[in-house]
């Protein structure tokens, strides 16, 4: 019942309607029943001397984020190193380091009324992700990071994020992040063999109501990819990590920066990246969902996929995938961009095709998976340096095209 009065509560103030009521702190109108949004807020504002990242435009993004907070699970905080302990190496993607930690104390869970300040409960497990070039970052890196990081804690669909922390060793930033068990492409190359449709198509639409939510708030993600597309087993969801943090924080305007083989075509000759580039996006992951692994995973070379790219290859069709969506994978990879679906009639339709599959018996579904154990795809764990985000320059290109009906590869 908490949980979901806390829930309510969030709602509330992100939607600026519902009840109010005194609250007997502050004398103002507050919308929360479990707190008060604006004893919450200034309990922060009264804390901003006793902190500090050592760089102003770090502390006003984090002060910024603060002054917005729906609730006390969801505070953008500046997290002292000191607190972190048995910090581990985990990986290197693109330009990042990614590590594993646990936070002392964990993020505030809830507003103490007799003591009128925002508690603690307990330590957990997080994720730390190294921000290359922060110090040299320009300030529409930064107004792109207030705005990713607002929208992590406001949607449940994208992963949380607690917050930024410094490395004193060597003065690296890191963003401080929920942790999740493990990502997309891991997880088709363990479990494609044991997927019926019933269950692609119930993670195809989770991913594409993240992306709803995070272009609800007018914001382009700009490098879906299925190393980015994480799961909680404890939640059974999927959700999207890495908005606004993608590549280095000075990276030119002009560059193009991602994971080539889910990157537009249109991107890829040098245009700005829209809503559209995302969706273009989502039709490589449903395309990955339904063969377990990566598009274009037999090329070395860049540059020929470049070229195949836009001059319309897309990856081969897997037998037995449904029509409802194929097709709207087909219309998601278009070569024209204003062709493609608006994540708005995407969902609505993604939403209709899972629903018919949701309501299907799973016995139904027996044959699938025989059928799957007994045509497995040759497992290929590629470390390829195509599956790689990073920044790419290409020089003058054609414009993109689709290619005649039924050349794929």
């Amino acid at each position: 019942m908490r949980d979901l009065t806390k829930n309510y509560d969030r709602n509330k103030i992100l939607d600026d309607d519902g009840t109010r009521r005194i609250c007997e702190n502050c004398n103002q109108e507050c919308l929360a029943t479990l707190y008060c949004e604006y004893c919450v807020r200034n309990y922060l504002q009264e804390n901003f001397p006793n902190w500090t990242s050592g760089n102003d435009d770090i502390d006003n993004l984090i002060q910024e984020c603060q002054m917005e907070s729906l609730n006390p699970q969801t505070i953008v905080e500046w997290i002292p190193y000191s607190n972190l302990e048995n910090i581990k190496y985990l990986t290197k993607g693109g330009f990042s380091e990614i590590y594993s930690a646990g936070w002392i104390n964990g993020n505030y869970e809830e507003w103490d009324f007799e003591k009128k300040q925002l508690k603690r409960f307990e330590d957990c497990k997080v994720i730390l992700k190294k921000l290359e070039n922060v110090k040299s970052a320009n300030q529409s890196w930064f107004e792109e990071a207030k705005s990713h990081l607002t929208i992590s804690n406001k949607w449940a669909d994208v992963v949380r994020c607690y917050g930024l922390t410094q490395n004193p060793s060597n003065g690296n930033y890191m963003l401080v992040m929920n942790k999740m068990d493990i990502d997309l492409r891991k997880y088709l190359q363990q479990n494609h063999n044991q997927l019926t449709w019933k269950k692609r198509i119930n993670i195809t639409f989770e991913i594409i109501l993240a992306l709803y939510y995070i272009h609800f708030e007018e914001a382009i993600h700009r490098d879906l990819h299925s190393g980015n597309i994480l799961y909680s087993q404890l939640n059974d969801s999927w959700y999207i990590s890495d908005l606004g943090f993608c590549g280095p924080a000075d990276k030119s305007s002009t560059s193009i920066y991602g994971n080539l083989s889910y990157i537009a075509p249109e991107v890829i000759i040098g245009r700005k990246y829209t809503f559209a580039s995302d969706i273009y996006s989502i039709a490589m992951l449903m395309w990955e969902i339904s063969f377990g692994q990566p598009p274009f995973m037999d090329y070395e070379d860049e540059h020929i996929l470049v070229y195949n790219i836009i001059d319309g290859i897309r990856p081969k069709i897997v037998p037995g995938t449904p029509l409802e969506y194929k097709n709207l994978m087909k219309e998601c990879w278009d070569a024209d961009p204003l062709k493609r679906p608006d994540i708005c009639a995407l969902e609505d339709r993604m939403l209709r095709i899972n629903l018919d599959y949701q309501n299907m018996s799973d016995e139904l579904f027996k044959s699938e998976i025989d059928n799957l154990e007994m045509n497995k795809v040759e497992e290929n764990y590629t470390s390829s340096r195509l599956f790689t985000s990073k920044i790419h320059n290409f020089g003058n290109l054609p414009e993109p095209r689709n290619a005649t009906e039924g050349i794929s590869v």
